[in-house]
């Protein structure tokens, strides 16, 4: 190498032409390092990139050029040529193989997208993406039809079925009546033959408890008469709590959650009790190893969302009452069929399928609503939403109280379809002391109260034949006779006397099936009102 001279001999040492050269290939050789880190640099981040080996390779390339140049400013005054040598070749050793890969490369190059076909690209995939959000939209508001659809059929479904029940609950109850007063009346007269008193009180208890089903029935069917007010509600599932303390056992605990700052509601108090112990019993029996029923109360506010999805509720402020238990749950597939009459998951004769019928019917006749939640296996929630009371709301105070079985003289004008109904009904109220006149129809009892014959009491049916019911037919009467007491009797109200879920102001109604007790009692009333 000491016999070689150095490049800068070639170049006559001339200043201008030594600095010229080892500036250029400094600069130049500044670049190289700087073009080889950015891509080195790129690759590192961007490890997901296309044709990364080739980036690698080039960054590798540029670097030895880089060298090279500095090698070039090198043997300006020291004369490393077989360095330089060793270099250059290794440098064209790589060009060859570069471009080698990158003919190898191109027809992959020349199939990438370009700026372009990438915008149209990205733009067609925006519109399919904007597509399948439509179709899944469109998707969530059929589903959201076919559930409203469904909920709409199923309250159509047990409207129909309420009609129906409505309608055999109130032929029932005429059966009842007659059954009830003259197996009171047998009653009586075998008082003194135990054997015979027996069979009578078997008669006796069938009867009621096809009074206590029939009330079931017009609670689902929401005819039964309610007398709502503004109730309490915290003092209410206390004394209810308190009631299932003590019926259903010790294995069953009992836990209250009540908001402190809970609003009255407008229901009727004893209708609400009942509905509470029936939810309790089911509860029970969802537990038959031991388990906790929670009784909670809390304001809430059920908003269009929830309307939405429930289109037979009303939005605005209820209080809720929920019973919960952590019982065996009910299966998602019978959840629309667990207020339906005679729908029942228990085992043959441990219930009748009733309970949750007769808090369905009592709680929509009330103007509320009525949602069950349930997880087989994690237990069952039914929640209460009761219209909240008014501010305004007053009590109606109650009339004076009948204990014993009154007797009269006064002449009572009996209207009654049912000619077996009929017949009994004029046979107790003759025991009873009064005078009595009867008729099957609105017309024919119109012209009773035409003639002369004193009538002090109107007792009649409110579902007659004819055109015209129990209610007009008193609107005729006071017309005709505005000193004429009035005394409503039946199984099934329909929207005669009830309206809104409440009995009406001023009216005083016998329900079927009665015993004597109850109707003299009324009588008096109707008669001292």
């Amino acid at each position: 190498m000491l016999t070689l001279s150095p490049h800068g001999e070639c170049l006559l040492w001339r200043p201008e032409l030594i600095w010229l050269n080892a500036v250029s290939d400094l600069l130049t050789s500044t670049a190289f390092f700087a073009i080889a880190f950015v891509l080195a640099f790129f690759v590192w981040r961007r490890r997901d990139i296309q044709f990364s080996a080739i980036f690698w390779a080039f960054a590798v390339f540029v670097t030895v050029c880089g060298i090279a140049r500095l090698l070039e400013v090198y043997t300006i005054w020291v004369p490393a040529y077989d360095l330089e040598a060793a270099t250059k070749g290794f440098l064209a050793f790589m060009s060859v193989g570069i471009a080698a890969a990158l003919m190898l490369l191109l027809p992959r190059i020349l199939v990438l997208p370009s700026r372009a076909q990438l915008r149209k690209a990205y733009a067609q995939l925006e519109e399919e993406m904007q597509q399948r959000r439509t179709a899944e939209a469109m998707i969530r508001r059929f589903q959201e039809i076919e559930a409203t659809e469904a909920q709409v059929r199923q309250a159509q479904k047990m409207e129909a079925v309420g009609q129906l029940t409505g309608g055999v609950a109130h032929d029932f109850n005429n059966i009842l009546t007659v059954i009830t007063g003259t197996i009171e009346i047998l009653a009586e007269a075998v008082k003194d033959r135990p054997h015979l008193l027996q069979i009578t009180n078997l008669i006796s208890s069938a009867a009621a408890r096809g009074a206590d089903l029939t009330r079931h029935l017009l609670a689902f069917a929401r005819r039964q008469p309610l007398q709502p007010r503004s109730v309490d509600i915290n003092g209410l599932v206390v004394d209810t709590a308190r009631l299932l303390r003590r019926t259903l056992g010790e294995q069953i605990e009992i836990e209250s959650m009540l908001a402190d700052d809970i609003l009255p509601a407008m229901i009727d108090p004893s209708q609400l009790s009942t509905a509470l112990l029936n939810l309790a019993f089911n509860a029970r029996d969802a537990m038959p190893g031991g388990g906790k029923l929670t009784l909670e109360t809390r304001n809430v506010v059920l908003d269009d969302d929830y309307v939405r999805m429930n289109p037979e509720v009303a939005p605005g402020s209820y209080v809720m009452i929920a019973v919960s238990d952590t019982g065996e749950g009910i299966p998602a597939n019978l959840l629309d069929k667990v207020f339906e009459p005679f729908f029942t998951t228990k085992d043959v004769g441990k219930g009748v399928g009733l309970g949750l019928s007769m808090v369905y019917g009592f709680v929509k006749q009330s103007n509320g609503h009525v949602k069950i939640y349930s997880e087989p296996g994690h237990g069952t929630t039914v929640k209460l939403y009761l219209p909240q009371a008014s501010a305004d709301v007053t009590e109606l105070a109650a009339g004076p109280a009948i204990t014993t079985i009154a007797h009269g003289d006064e002449t009572v004008l009996i209207v009654e379809d049912d000619a077996l109904v009929r017949d009994y009904v004029v046979a107790q109220i003759k025991r009873l002391g009064y005078t009595t006149l009867a008729a099957s129809k609105a017309d024919e009892a119109l012209a009773l109260i035409d003639g002369p014959v004193r009538i002090d009491l109107l007792f009649t049916d409110i579902i007659m034949p004819g055109g015209m019911n129990g209610r007009q037919l008193a609107i005729e009467a006071l017309k005709r006779r505005p000193g004429l007491k009035v005394l409503y009797t039946s199984g099934y109200t329909e929207n005669a006397i009830v309206h809104h879920g409440r009995l009406d102001a001023g009216v005083l109604l016998l329900t079927k099936p009665y015993v004597s007790a109850d109707l003299a009692r009324m009588l008096r009333m109707a008669l001292a009102s």
